[in-house]
């Protein structure tokens, strides 16, 4: 499969993550998005764009995709906080992305099928 961004074919797998995540900018980003809406899901706002820039930075660093463990202690270090209760911001990643914040995130930044994670 694959997604055409300003003429350029940019491969995809059957799931539609890309194949090279190093493909990945702002326009790429946007064709993502647009095929993530209309599809039916709700959608990506600027809280969605932070945290695809917070998925691509952390894969940066760990050469993975933070878990859903990582992604609440990370984004509380972000907002120089301490998520008092996780579960309700948890509950805030569900609302924003029903079907799997982990995949969608992961899918939207352009990063690998997170395949084997468990969403807990």
């Amino acid at each position: 499969m694959s997604i055409e961004v300003n003429g350029k074919i940019i491969e995809t797998d059957s799931e539609g993550y890309l194949v090279n995540p190093d493909e990945w900018n702002e326009e790429v980003a946007k064709e993502l998005i647009r095929r993530h809406e209309a599809d039916g899901h709700k959608p990506v706002t600027e809280t969605g764009w932070e945290l695809m820039t917070f998925f691509r930075a952390y894969y940066e660093s760990h050469q993975t995709h933070p878990s859903m463990h990582k992604l609440l202690v990370g984004r509380a270090k972000l907002e120089s906080k301490h998520f008092s209760d996780e579960e309700n911001y948890k509950n805030f990643l569900y609302e924003l992305f029903p079907h799997g914040p982990i995949r969608m995130l992961c899918k939207l930044a352009g990063l690998p099928n997170p395949k084997d994670e468990v969403e807990t």
